[in-house]
């Protein structure tokens, strides 16, 4: 009778569960990035550029009820996840440089592979002598 009692499939996490699986490509000139969010809603990720790293990370809250016929509990399951992953892109590239879009639980960005900074041009200052 126990051996069936929690029979019913459940979504499991293992701890070493890989998350934010990374392709990494060169297309024309940029780098693609597609990472893998299944079950991610497009309001549960968020891209930060800052110091040179292009930070995502995804946040959610989950929750499955299921009940009997008179409303009680047979099973009740909450999950709260969060992920995040930095990859170093350079200090020249801007926000307006990276392009992002979210479509069937994967998230691609893309920016331009070689961007360079301008090098500061030294100016000649000159004292006025009266």
């Amino acid at each position: 009778m126990f051996n069936d009692m929690f029979s019913f499939p459940a979504k499991t996490f293992k701890k070493d569960t890989p998350v934010m699986k990374t392709d990494v490509k060169e297309v024309d000139g940029n780098y693609e990035l597609e990472i893998d969010l299944p079950g991610y809603r497009k309001e549960d990720l968020q891209a930060e550029l800052k110091d040179g790293y292009l930070t995502v990370s995804a946040n959610t809250n989950k929750e499955e009820n299921e009940k009997d016929e008179e409303g009680r509990y047979v099973r009740r399951e909450r999950y709260t996840g969060v992920c995040k992953r930095s990859f170093y892109v350079g200090e020249a590239l801007e926000q307006e440089d990276i392009k992002a879009s979210f479509e069937n639980g994967v998230l691609k960005l893309v920016f331009p592979k070689d961007k360079q900074v301008a090098p500061e041009v030294e100016e000649n200052r000159y004292i006025q002598i009266l």
